[in-house]
């Protein structure tokens, strides 16, 4: 169940985050569709840690649980720094948790034995 939680809220933030990078910026959608990415990366961040990593570090945990705290962060500190107006600081969170998103399905996509690559590689 948390894995269809997970993959549903990561392709709305896949989807939403790609909109935001091209549509205008400050606008009431704008904000509307930011703050809907914003709860999808929480969702996404945080499903994922009743999923087991690939890589087992540490009771089920791995090197992409950390991308999950850092997305977390990323959230909080471009929330802060936009509602104090800091947008240059938002921007480059926000972007950078983007990109984190972009990359972790690309992986989840491209590593054989994960669920991504088992239904587009068969």
């Amino acid at each position: 169940m948390y894995t269809y939680i997970h993959l549903t809220a990561a392709l709305w933030a896949l989807l939403v985050g790609l909109v935001q990078l091209f549509r205008s910026k400050g606008t009431t959608l704008h904000k509307g569709l930011g703050w809907s990415w914003m709860a999808a990366m929480i969702i996404t961040s945080l499903s994922s840690f009743w999923i087991s990593g690939f890589i087992d570090w540490f009771y089920g945990y791995g090197p992409i649980h950390l991308l999950s705290l850092w997305v977390l962060i990323c959230v909080v500190v471009s929330v802060r720094a936009a509602r104090r107006g800091n947008i240059r600081y938002h921007r480059s969170f926000a972007v950078g948790a983007y990109l984190g998103t972009v990359g972790a399905a690309m992986g989840a996509v491209l590593m054989p034995g994960r669920l991504l690559h088992e239904l587009f590689f068969g």
